[in-house]
């Protein structure tokens, strides 16, 4: 209820711009970290001071400043305390997600006329990076769920699919997920051998899409697949399927790296009949729909990396201002200070190119490049600061009684999934050349 109230006075932010006196209110209301909220581990797991970020609201705009305080403390809370857990045992944080879904998380692009917040891109990039700050399953989970799922539904769906496909998918209850790759196609999206063949009631869908993010508790898909072999990627279409259905079957979960608490799979269709309401857009303009799709979604797998990132600077300071060496805490060794001021540094260069990057969307413009530069060094920024981490805590960075490692783990995949970095390379160059040419 907390949060949800919190959440609801940023809604109200966005008509009325809060006063100062209303921030302090709002910041107020959270509760204290109590014993029973700590994660089940030692307590040498996570340091006993953490260090509070405050992005200065000269930066942002007020009521988005608003959502990120509240998703901060609902990270502080409400994620971090099972964060071990979920990485351990693998689990879907099912509590978390519905908790998410009432702070209005899990729907913050859909517009409010269908139940979602009817924000911007700029406040689910702020959003995401909190989240994951938490949790990076959490935050994997509320990215797919926003701009990988609905994102396509949103931009091509009719009347009758959004009212069927979208306005469910809003609370947290059920989650989407989104089927492009295959086994055997890799970074070569238009190379689709899934199949939609035209029959007199819709499609018939054959075919494998692998490494399904929310594979197993997804209760719809949004499915490419082919139905003009002869017109290449041209001849890709996009569909929603939904789960569980007949025809529709999973493989077995992925034991990952990373991101252990969201479910990874094979999705497999064997002669699953669809209607022809199930088509999204119209035929074959599935391919473009995918890449409009991952352009959006690289601004969420951005602030995933971002707050992957600041958990783990997070953590090396926490640690450096503890950890006693030669007589005083190893965050006055200028080696130390250099680790600490490279990771700050490349953070908030990736943080601002995901924020324009949003903007950009936000406004209308082309932003295919620059969600391509913000993904490409949040995901690294993410994985040199979790490794800088590890190395400021020495041995203790290479054992799971320390968040450290988790974060090394998790940040891997910011550099595959959604365009891996060497794509991203290939985007950016391209769209370069494109307007020098022009």
């Amino acid at each position: 209820l907390l949060y949800t109230i919190k959440f609801e006075l940023t809604m109200l932010g966005r008509v009325c711009r809060p006063s100062l006196l209303l921030r302090q209110a709002v910041q107020n209301m959270t509760p204290a970290v109590t014993p029973a909220m700590t994660p089940p581990v030692t307590p040498a797991m996570t340091p006993a001071v953490t260090p509070v970020r405050s992005v200065s609201t000269t930066l942002l705009p007020e009521d988005i400043e608003l959502l990120r305080q509240t998703c901060w403390d609902f990270a502080e809370n409400e994620l971090k305390p099972v964060a071990w857990d979920v990485d351990k045992n693998s689990y879907y944080p099912e509590e978390q997600v519905k908790k998410m879904g009432e702070m209005g998380l899990m729907g913050m692009v859909a517009p409010e006329e269908l139940g979602g917040a009817g924000m911007g891109y700029l406040a689910y990039a702020v959003a995401m990076e909190e989240i994951s700050r938490g949790c990076a399953t959490a935050g994997v989970i509320l990215s797919v769920n926003n701009s990988l799922y609905l994102g396509p539904l949103l931009s091509e769906g009719n009347e009758a699919q959004k009212e069927k496909w979208v306005a469910p998918f809003l609370d947290g209850n059920h989650v989407g997920c989104f089927c492009l790759s295959e086994p055997g196609n890799g970074s070569d999206a238009g190379a689709a051998s899934t199949t939609a063949k035209k029959t007199p009631d819709g499609y018939e869908l054959t075919g494998s899409k692998a490494w399904i993010t929310n594979g197993y508790e997804s209760e719809a898909a949004i499915v490419f697949a082919t139905t003009d072999k002869a017109m290449k990627h041209k001849g890709i279409s996009a569909f929603v399927v939904p789960k569980p259905y007949e025809g529709v079957s999973l493989g077995k979960k992925e034991d990952k790296l990373g991101i252990k608490g969201s479910s990874t799979c094979v999705i497999n269709f064997d002669n699953c009949q669809i209607s022809e309401d199930n088509l999204l857009g119209p035929p074959g303009k599935g391919f473009k729909i995918a890449m409009q799709t991952l352009d959006a979604g690289r601004i969420g797998v951005a602030g995933q990396a971002l707050g992957i990132a600041q958990a783990s600077l997070e953590c090396a300071v926490a640690y450096s201002q503890q950890r006693l060496a030669f007589g005083k805490p190893i965050s006055a060794l200028q080696s130390i200070q250099h680790k600490l001021a490279d990771m700050e540094c490349k953070i908030w260069s990736a943080r601002h190119l995901n924020w324009h990057a949003a903007r950009l969307k936000d406004e209308g413009h082309s932003y295919t490049k620059e969600a391509a530069m913000a993904k490409l060094m949040a995901s690294e920024a993410a994985t040199y600061c979790a490794h800088q981490a590890i190395q400021v805590l020495g041995g203790m960075g290479y054992v799971s009684d320390m968040p450290a490692e988790r974060h090394y783990r998790d940040a891997r995949i910011t550099e595959i999934y959604e365009g891996t970095s060497e794509i991203q390379r290939l985007v950016i160059a391209g769209n370069l050349l494109k307007e020098m040419i022009q």
